[in-house]
């Protein structure tokens, strides 16, 4: 039970649907489709389209998307929407121009993959079309929403890159500048763009105009994506993957997202019995460090396109692995010769829907940085992602960039089942944070007790590209100090580690009961 003198708010509880994301308006986008008696899927499809208007920054329709959906009768399907290079992308055509692809520009821009997942999943498990799914997208977009806080706090920081590009000035800058936090902010080329796709389908997005826009813009400033590229885009039906923690089947999706990365850190904790550390010490913490370098280190050398196979898997997974790679943790001191994990920033929306049949949706949707590459279609108002920073350019690497290849993601949605049937439906924005953070939020409601709210506000520690600790401000001087002593650099964290969404089925008592993550805007509510 949280502390009533204190700031923060109490987790929701309701029994006949919810949604959690990182945007009130998307929220209440949800809402009203469950209450018209859309199920979970068309309610994630229509929040995530409001989000792709209202916090352009950290989603859009020119990005890509996992889903994992639990069906009640505890079947899960996975699937990734994930873009890829263009076909004409290769190793040596980068590595002859650049020594990494770049972050952003029309070299980092891979196929937009969101809007395929979404057809693909609303074709076999929704029930509503896009043209209702898009209503309040499309209003917002035509009438103008109020800009709040977090999104303009974010904003102001990419002022002068949008600036770069045309297309970007025109539809994300205000007389130059970004919008202010409760300005009226229109997208108005962007609604119309959204009205062509719930007439059309995602073909009316791949091909024709839109698609042609797309290409042309891209290759008028030197890239490779083409109109094939598009037209060529699949979102795949995968089998999630899994490991125990706690008493529950944790599942992500399997390469090439990070997702494993999260399972591998989960077994270590199992393995050190990190959970049984108090919630808020210098151990703590310290420990779910020195395993987090282990398994990100494990991502960047396994981790990429085409997926690892089962087998792979499977021994990554293995107690075997997990031993192996738990006895280089000292428990009282930071080990110097794991290798620092490559580090990058992002921006990312994850929401969760579950509705009255207990079907649950977890949903993630990203440009990667914020407005991705900063390069947006003139006419049709749409920011392409900058997901082929992702890939590296050493030869030979699983994660080489290469012909319609999908680099590695680090954006994952999470599910967690127990006695074989939907318990927790979970995800944690924020780049290459999301592995620890999915670990650290999930230990905190099963390992410590805390509600979904709670465990979502607690503090957050990461490292930095450096290697040294970010801190939040939650965690305070004596614990920075004690964690000094391990052999840590400490510091205050810049801003937020990520963002989360939660909702967790209660069996027991029928109810669901959400948490919104207070480092975003948004807020989790039902009825």
């Amino acid at each position: 039970m949280r502390a009533f003198d204190l700031p923060g708010r109490s987790p929701v509880y309701a029994e006949n649907g919810m949604a959690a994301t990182s945007h009130p308006l998307a929220t209440m986008t949800a809402l009203s489709v469950l209450k018209e008696g859309g199920n979970a899927v068309d309610a994630a499809i229509a929040a995530s389209a409001t989000l792709c208007v209202v916090e352009p920054h950290m989603t859009g329709i020119g990005g890509d998307c996992f889903v994992i959906l639990a069906e009640p009768d505890g079947s899960l399907h996975g699937l990734n929407g994930s873009g890829r290079a263009p076909a004409l992308a290769t190793g040596e055509w980068y590595r002859e121009r650049f020594t990494t692809v770049p972050s952003s520009g029309v070299h980092s821009i891979t196929a937009p993959g969101a809007l395929k997942a979404w057809e693909t999943l609303l074709d076999r498990f929704g029930t509503l079309a896009f043209d209702r799914l898009f209503a309040d997208a499309i209003r917002y977009a035509e009438d103008g929403f109020a800009i709040h806080p977090r999104v303009a706090s974010d904003w102001a920081l990419y002022a002068a890159d949008l600036a770069g590009d045309e297309g970007a000035r025109l539809h994300c800058l205000v007389d130059g500048s970004a919008p202010a936090v409760g300005s009226r902010h229109r997208s108005p080329a962007l609604g119309a763009t959204l009205r062509t796709i719930a007439a059309k389908g995602a073909k009316g997005f791949y091909e024709g105009e839109i698609g042609r826009e797309i290409a042309a813009t891209v290759r008028a400033k030197g890239g490779l994506l083409s109109e094939q590229d598009l037209a060529s885009v699949t979102a795949d039906w995968i089998e999630p993957i899994s490991t125990r923690y706690a008493g529950h089947e944790i599942f992500e999706l399997p390469p090439n997202g990070q997702g494993v990365t999260a399972l591998i850190l989960l077994n270590l904790l199992a393995e050190l019995d990190v959970g049984a550390l108090p919630p808020d010490s210098a151990e703590r913490w310290h420990m779910e460090v020195e395993a987090g370098r282990l398994a990100y280190a494990v991502r960047d050398r396994f981790v990429a396109d085409p997926a690892m196979n089962a087998g792979e898997i499977d021994r990554l997974l293995s107690r075997q692995f997990t031993r192996a790679l738990a006895s280089q943790v000292d428990p009282a001191r930071s080990n110097p010769s794991v290798a620092l994990p490559e580090m990058a920033d992002a921006d990312t929306v994850y929401l969760t829907v579950v509705d009255r049949d207990l079907r649950a949706v977890s949903f993630i949707n990203s440009l990667y940085h914020a407005f991705g590459s900063k390069v947006v279609t003139a006419r049709s108002g749409i920011a392409l992602q900058n997901r082929g920073a992702c890939f590296t350019l050493e030869e030979g690497h699983p994660n080489e960039i290469g012909p319609a290849k999908r680099p590695l993601h680090t954006i994952i949605p999470a599910m967690a089942c127990r006695d074989g049937q939907p318990a927790v439906s979970f995800g944690v924005m924020g780049g290459a944070y999301q592995p620890m953070g999915h670990a650290h939020v999930f230990s905190n409601l099963v390992d410590h007790g805390m509600d979904p709210q709670a465990a979502i506000d607690h503090p957050r520690l990461f490292w930095g590209a450096d290697g040294a600790l970010e801190a939040e401000a939650g965690i305070g001087p004596e614990l920075r100090e004690a964690l000094r002593t391990m052999g840590h650099e400490v510091r205050p964290v810049a801003s937020p580690l990520g963002g989360s969404q939660m909702i967790v089925i209660d069996r027991k008592t029928g109810f669901l009961v959400g948490g919104s993550d207070p480092r975003k805007d948004g807020l989790a509510l039902g009825w």
